[in-house]
């Protein structure tokens, strides 16, 4: 690894530097990471323990599901570098999750945009509602059930339970597969013919069942039942 610091590159290759002149659009993402770390290591400055963490993790998605105590344990990170990237990661999330709560949710990319960053982290499936008003905004966001790392056991009256509460008028009905595979299981197929004889029965629009994976050069990382033609 190279032994320059960043203090001694040229000020317009800094990263601090160059996003101040030209924004965070201009720079690479191990120079936004090397920001929030701040400092190096012997033999590493920062820019480079950003890229060695890119390379570890495969992507920022990969980065974003890591732990405060998985991010603390490695050379050139310790506990509080990882608090703030996780910090970071956090307050992506939430921006996202803000700017979509004031549009009509009514797809799967949507959904994808709300909660696919955040579930792709969970190490175990995670079952939630997404519950919507007659505009198809969002009401809020509740987890029915956490499964284990292969399976979230959830009965329709647990999904159903906060839109009835709420008032909602229409629900989103995702889970993740930690697994990174999105392929509907027959337990996921069963469920989702469940949840929609309850739905009639109970006058409350269920718009989709989508199950959340890993990117990847097929697809987006996930699948809709309703593009599915299921619902």
């Amino acid at each position: 690894m190279s032994q320059i610091k960043i203090r001694e590159m040229p000020p317009e290759e800094r990263p601090r530097e160059k996003l101040a002149a030209h924004g965070s659009s201009a720079l690479t993402d191990p120079e936004l990471i090397a920001i929030l770390l701040r400092t190096g290591v012997v033999g590493a400055n920062a820019v480079e323990v950003g890229r060695e963490l890119l390379k570890r993790y495969g992507s920022l998605a990969g980065l974003s599901r890591c732990t405060v105590e998985e991010l603390a344990k490695i050379r050139g990170v310790g506990f509080a570098k990882a608090v703030q990237l996780v910090a970071a990661f956090g307050l992506g999330q939430r921006l996202a999750r803000e700017t979509l709560a004031k549009q009509k949710i009514d797809s799967p990319e949507l959904v994808n945009e709300l909660v696919g960053a955040e579930m792709r982290r969970l190490h175990k499936e995670s079952l939630r509602v997404i519950l919507l008003d007659t505009r198809y905004h969002l009401i809020r966001i509740e987890e029915v059930s956490i499964g284990s790392v292969n399976e979230s056991i959830a009965h329709p009256r647990d999904v159903f339970r906060p839109a009835v509460v709420s008032s909602a008028y229409a629900v989103i009905v995702v889970h993740n597969h930690p697994s990174g595979d999105p392929s509907p299981s027959q337990t996921d197929h069963s469920l989702t013919r469940r949840l929609a004889e309850a739905a009639e029965l109970l006058q409350i629009k269920l718009l989709d069942h989508i199950i959340i994976g890993a990117p990847s050069e097929r697809g987006a990382g996930y699948f809709s039942f309703k593009e599915a033609g299921v619902l």
